[in-house]
């Protein structure tokens, strides 16, 4: 095989290795083999060309979704969401990070003799106000991992 006084460009190295199975795989190596030139420069000033799309746009794009991304989480997380059970005798406030602002109880759920009842209303109005703080993340974040594919 001739490298031609070192010019790549004009021919592909074939290696052989032995699969796993018995049989012979062919891989190529060089600028026909796909894997760029061998000194690590391409032909595009900008790097690797990726579907003959532009990699700093690409990149530019990530950032700016990042940015978008935690500027929407840091307005969920702002945002104040109330959960309710009992028909509204137990009312949890909390935030978008799930972080318990106040409960407020009606006189008449609170009974020395069942406190059980009441943990369980408390309970369920917590849950009852973080499904609504999933359902707000879900719908506004959702956007993003669909981009993503995820």
């Amino acid at each position: 095989m001739c490298y031609n006084n070192g010019d790549y460009d004009n021919f592909a190295v074939i290696m052989r290795r032995f699969d796993i199975n018995g049989g012979f795989v062919v891989m190529a190596k060089g600028m026909r083999g796909g894997f760029g030139r061998p000194n690590g420069r391409s032909n595009n000033a900008g790097g690797m060309n990726f579907g003959g799309g532009n990699m700093q746009q690409m990149l530019r794009q990530a950032q700016k979704m990042q940015a978008d991304m935690e500027k929407e989480q840091a307005e969920i997380n702002e945002a104040e969401f109330e959960g309710t059970s009992g028909g509204g005798a137990v009312k949890v406030v909390m935030k978008g990070d799930k972080t318990v602002l106040s409960v407020e109880l009606k006189p008449e759920v609170v009974d020395p003799d069942d406190v059980e009842m009441l943990q369980d209303l408390i309970v369920a109005a917590f849950n009852d106000g973080a499904s609504k703080v999933d359902e707000m993340t879900e719908e506004r974040m959702g956007k993003y991992s669909a981009a993503l594919n995820m």
